[in-house]
């Protein structure tokens, strides 16, 4: 049993951490619509601690202490080098709880601690999390941390030794992700706890391991592989919403499609000798198949599939230092090799015209529009409609991202891995659908496809039908206004005026390209107007001229 965390110790946490995020990230990123539904915080957190590991392993192997730095260099070293490699929200988030429990040993120059500086430690980093956020809310990462700290605290306080201490901490993390739905409404919508969240109870999941040296096969759920039980992300009806296929939902086992073992397992092994990776290949040979060994004596490269990854990682730890650690999942591996051709696109239009577009671009076509939005049972049966096994839907309206979100959850029921696309106009709708590209993975155009949105600055203009107090100044009805990034910012007259002030607006953070997408009731002089303007005020910007057919808004635009 633990009495005191050693810098062996904290190694070997950093290594599984990463291990674990690097086998679970997908589900993580899958859980992702808060604060944007932009599925990238496992990948993130992963990236970061990966990016993190790698440059003090640099360090160490440049200053010749490689595996045996003291707990005090090992926290100097990580501590700079997460915050350099965080990525994200959460990455950021990351970086600071680690930082702040580094901060705790460097400051009392520690060789090893006990449960009462674990707890101090841990305190230290949730924080430091806070306070490094502007706006902090309840149901995130940070309500987390504070759960597991207040624990620890607690738990010392009482005289618990160190594994009992993570016992604590871990209940309490999970008590507490269990309830973020209950705190965060886009959770509860969505049906999900929150991505980040989950991804701090691995990373404190990874230090109970440590500490207890638990590693029975029935609590292997921390990498995701085996036949033991797995964190539970759902609560009663709850359910992981996006991009998992049934095989792979929480609390079952992914199996591959040959009846062979689950998962790949690739990582380099240093620090190691020829009689230690002898008896690490008679161990991942009993664990599994297609095990290849190959290199030394320095550095080792180690592949083999196994339904037990936790044994398998665990198994390299014993060995020496594995690095560069791969996990995947050959289930999914295969199912989404096999929809490589088969990218569906479900889009919304709210016009005949952007209907047409979407459509000869290979989408299926759900009209919606102010009042008669698209539902999420239409969107669904698109969905179906596709035929494809993975789909990204394009809600094209702010006020259709909820609907979007239900559809993804439901989608997962009938085994369609369901993406969406964070569209808010149907400008960026048109530039995300011009960079799909069906012959390519789902996470791939998922990254081209919300970049190309994120980068189309959008604006429009309409009349309003009532009296109202905006951005732009007090409207009545009949007035032109003009709209900048979801925001009234113009309060006009003349169409065309408030039209070129809209475009100058946009244009000012610079452009190369220019959409108009002419409504239903724009004037017939509208675009030749606006194109001459744009021909002596932006020389050299493309202009394109689109007949969208949508009510509501005579000029919807777009810059890229």
């Amino acid at each position: 049993m633990h009495t005191q965390f050693t810098a062996d110790d904290a190694r070997r946490w950093a290594l599984l951490t990463r291990a674990a995020f690097a086998a679970r990230r997908a589900e993580i990123d899958a859980l992702n619509v808060y604060p944007v539904p932009d599925g990238d915080t496992g990948t993130n957190l992963y990236l970061t601690l990966d990016g993190a590991l790698d440059q003090v392993i640099e360090i160490h192997t440049r200053l010749g202490t490689l595996g045996t730095a003291s707990l005090v260099a090992e926290c100097t070293a990580l501590s700079r080098a997460v915050l350099l490699s965080a990525r994200g929200n959460s990455g950021v988030i990351l970086s600071q709880i680690i930082r702040g429990i580094a901060q705790v040993v460097i400051e009392g120059d520690h060789e090893a601690i006990d449960a009462s500086t674990l707890a101090r430690c841990l305190e230290r980093g949730a924080d430091l999390a806070r306070r490094a956020v502007a706006r902090p809310q309840a149901g995130t990462m940070l309500t987390i941390a504070d759960a597991a700290a207040g624990a620890a605290a607690t738990a010392a306080a009482a005289g618990q030794s160190l594994p009992e201490v993570a016992d604590a901490l871990v209940r309490a993390a999970t008590e507490a992700l269990r309830h973020t739905p209950e705190q965060l409404p886009a959770l509860a919508a969505a049906g999900v706890v929150d991505a980040g969240g989950a991804g701090c109870v691995l990373m404190l999941e990874a230090l109970r391991r440590v500490l207890t040296g638990d590693w029975s096969a029935d609590a292997d759920g921390l990498l995701g592989g085996g036949s033991g039980r797995r964190e539970e992300w759902h609560r009663g009806d709850l359910v992981v919403p996006a991009g998992l296929y049934v095989a792979d939902l929480p609390g079952t086992v992914a199996e591959t499609t040959t009846g062979g073992p689950a998962y790949e397992v690739m990582f380099l092994l240093e620090e190691s000798g020829e009689e230690k990776v002898s008896a690490l290949t008679t161990t991942l040979d009993r664990l599994g198949d297609s095990l290849v060994v190959s290199g030394g004596p320095d550095v080792w490269n180690v592949h083999v599939h196994v339904d037990d990854v936790g044994a398998a990682i665990e198994a390299g730890i014993d060995a020496g230092r594995p690095r560069r650690i791969q996990v995947t999942n050959l289930a999914l591996q295969v199912d989404r090799r096999r929809a490589h051709q088969a990218v569906g696109v479900v889009a919304c239009a709210a016009g005949p015209g952007i209907g047409a577009i979407l459509a000869d671009a290979g989408a299926v076509v759900v009209p919606s529009a102010p009042g008669g939005r698209a539902s999420a049972g239409q969107l669904l049966d698109a969905a179906r409609a596709t035929g494809a096994h993975a789909v990204l839907v394009l809600p094209n309206d702010k006020d259709t991202l909820l609907a979007a979100q239900a559809t993804v959850t439901a989608a997962a029921h009938l085994g369609i891995g369901a993406h969406v696309i964070p569209t808010r106009t149907a400008v960026q709708g048109l530039a995300a659908m011009a960079v799909h590209d069906p012959s390519a993975s789902v996470q791939d155009n998922i990254v081209a496809m919300t970049g190309a949105a994120r980068a189309t600055r959008h604006g429009a203009v309409t009349v309003a039908t009532k009296e109202a107090l905006t951005m732009g100044g007090h409207c009545v009805p009949g007035d032109v206004l003009g709209v900048v990034d979801g925001d009234i910012v113009i309060v006009g007259s003349d169409l065309t005026q408030v039209a070129a002030e809209v475009l100058r607006r946009l244009l000012g953070a610079g452009g190369e390209l220019v959409t108009l997408l002419l409504g239903a009731d724009a004037p017939p002089h509208l675009a030749d107007a606006l194109g001459t303007g744009l021909r002596r005020e932006a020389q050299g910007v493309e202009v394109s001229v689109l007949d969208g057919g949508q009510a509501a808004y005579p000029l919807l635009i777009g810059v890229e």
